[in-house]
C-alpha cells in the first residue's frame, strides 16, 4: 500500500519551550516568540517586514483544538542597525492572543512551514499527550528555549502510515488515503452504500490472505486495519461526492439545517466505524488463536468490558481461578477514557488496555502502571513512545502469549 511522507506536507517544523516573557501581559506587552532566529533558513532573511498567512491552534488531550486564522510577522529587529548582525524574529498577531496566550511558561511551541508557505503554529502542554506525538511525528527532541527543528527538504520525514495520520488528523491535516481500484470490488459486495461493520471489516481481511496472522499478529492487525481504512474512505469520498452533485436545496432554498446534519452523520460513522472495526480485527485474530473469549460479557454492575477471556460464565464461576481470567478494553484513542476499563470486573486484578493511540504522554503510562493496567499497542506504534514505555508496553503477540498462559493454568 503506496503511502506519503511528512515532507509532502512540510517544508519544515521546529519546536521550542514558551517562556512567560512570550506569553504573559504582566510581564511583556509584545506579541513576539523568541529564540526563532534559525527560521531564516526556511522563511530567509526579511528585508522588510514579512506577513505570512498562518493557523494558530492551542492542542489539549481531551477538547477540540481552538484555533485562530491570521497572519504572523517576520522582520528584522536590527533592520535599522547596519553596523549590527540581522535578528530575524517573529511577531503573532493581537487577534491571536486567545489561543496563543491559553499555553503558560513551559509549554511548548512548533512552528511549521508548509509547503503552499502557510505557517501552522501549534501550542500544547507540557508532558502532554499531543506534545509527545508530536514531537515524533515530526521527528524532534524534547524542546529548550532555542528553537530545534527538522529540514524536511532534506529528508522525506515519517511515512505516513495509521498512527502518523490519526496526530496529523488531531491538527486538522487531511492525509488523502482513497484508491478508486477498491471501488469496483465493494461495489460488487455490497453496491454503493456503507455495509454493517462486521462485514465490510470481514471482507478487508479476505483480501489480505497473504498475511500470518498466526505467526505475525502485530502486523497483520495493523494490515487489516489499515486497508480497512482505505476502503472506508475511498467508498466515503464516492458517497459524498454523489451527495455533494444534488446540493442542500429545500423548497427552492439552500438546506443549511440538511448539510449541517449531513457533515454530523460524516464525523460520527468515521467515529463509530473505526472502534468497532478494531474490535472485529481483535476478535478474528482471538479467533485464528483459538481463543475463548466473550465479546461485551456482563460482569458485576452491569459492566460490559470489551473482551472477557474465557468469558462471562467462568468470570461468574467462584470456583473459576481469577487468575486465569484475562479482561481487555479497546480503544482506539485512550485519551482520559482509559480509567473506565478499572471498574469492569472486580475479580481481574491486572486489567489490559488495548489501543492504536501513538505516543501517549510518559505520566499517563506512570498511572497506568500505578492502577495495574497493562497498557497493549502493535508494535508498529510503539516507536512513538518514549524507550523507558516501550520496554513496558505489550504487544499483540504478547497479549496472545498471556492468554493463552492463563487459559492452560486453567486446564491443569
Amino acid at each position: 500500500m503506496k503511502r506519503g511522507h511528512l515532507a509532502d506536507f512540510f517544508s519544515g517544523v521546529g519546536v521550542k519551550k514558551l517562556s512567560g516573557t512570550e506569553l504573559d501581559p504582566r510581564v511583556s506587552n509584545g506579541h513576539e516568540f523568541q529564540g526563532t532566529k534559525v527560521l531564516q533558513s526556511f522563511l530567509g532573511l526579511p528585508s522588510s517586514p514579512h506577513r505570512l498567512p498562518c493557523t494558530y491552534m492551542w492542542l489539549t488531550d481531551d477538547e477540540a483544538p481552538v484555533r485562530h486564522d491570521g497572519t504572523a510577522t517576520w522582520y528584522d529587529s536590527r533592520a535599522n542597525q547596519p553596523h549590527r548582525n540581522p535578528e530575524p524574529r517573529l511577531l503573532y498577531t493581537a487577534e491571536s492572543e486567545a489561543v496563543v496566550r491559553a499555553a503558560t511558561d513551559g509549554d511548548s511551541l512548533f512552528v511549521c512551514l508548509r509547503k503552499d508557505g502557510r505557517l501552522l503554529i501549534l501550542l500544547s502542554r507540557s508532558g502532554s499527550n499531543i506534545e509527545q506525538q508530536l514531537l515524533w511525528l515530526f521527528g524532534l527532541t524534547p524542546p529548550t528555549a532555542r528553537l530545534i527543528q527538522n529540514d524536511l527538504r532534506e529528508s522525506p520525514g515519517l511515512q505516513l502510515d495509521f498512527a502518523a495520520r490519526q496526530v496529523l488528523e488531531a491538527i486538522e491535516i487531511d492525509v488523502p488515503i482513497a484508491h478508486d481500484q477498491w471501488l469496483e470490488p465493494i461495489f460488487r459486495e455490497f453496491g454503493p452504500r456503507f455495509p454493517g461493520t462486521a462485514a465490510f471489516s470481514a471482507f478487508a481481511r479476505r483480501q489480505l490472505q497473504e498475511m500470518s496472522p498466526l505467526t505475525e499478529p502485530d502486523s497483520t492487525l495493523m494490515a487489516w486495519i489499515e486497508l480497512e481504512d482505505v476502503m472506508f474512505h475511498t467508498l466515503e469520498r464516492h458517497l459524498i461526492e454523489e451527495r455533494l452533485q444534488t446540493g442542500f436545496q429545500a423548497d427552492g432554498k439552500i438546506d443549511v439545517e440538511g448539510f449541517v446534519s449531513f457533515s454530523l452523520s460524516v464525523h460520527g460513522r468515521r467515529k463509530s466505524r473505526a472502534g468497532f472495526s478494531l474490535e472485529h480485527h481483535l476478535a478474528s485474530l482471538f479467533e485464528v488463536h483459538d481463543l475463548k473469549f466473550d465479546r461485551n460479557g456482563r460482569t458485576e454492575g452491569n459492566k460490559q468490558p470489551d473482551f472477557l477471556f474465557p468469558g462471562a460464565i467462568e468470570y461468574h464461576n467462584p470456583m473459576f481461578e481469577p487468575k486465569a481470567l484475562t479482561l481487555l478494553g479497546v480503544k482506539t484513542t485512550c485519551k482520559d477514557r482509559w480509567r473506565q476499563v478499572l471498574s469492569e470486573g472486580r475479580r481481574v486484578g491486572q486489567k489490559h488496555l488495548l489501543t492504536l493511540e501513538p505516543g501517549i504522554s510518559s505520566n499517563q503510562t506512570s498511572e497506568m502502571r500505578a492502577a495495574e493496567l497493562q497498557l497493549v499497542v502493535p508494535e508498529a506504534i510503539q516507536p512513538s513512545y518514549g524507550p523507558d514505555q516501550q520496554d513496558w508496553l505489550f504487544s499483540v503477540g504478547e497479549l496472545i502469549a498471556v492468554i493463552k498462559e492463563r487459559a492452560a493454568s486453567a486446564k491443569s
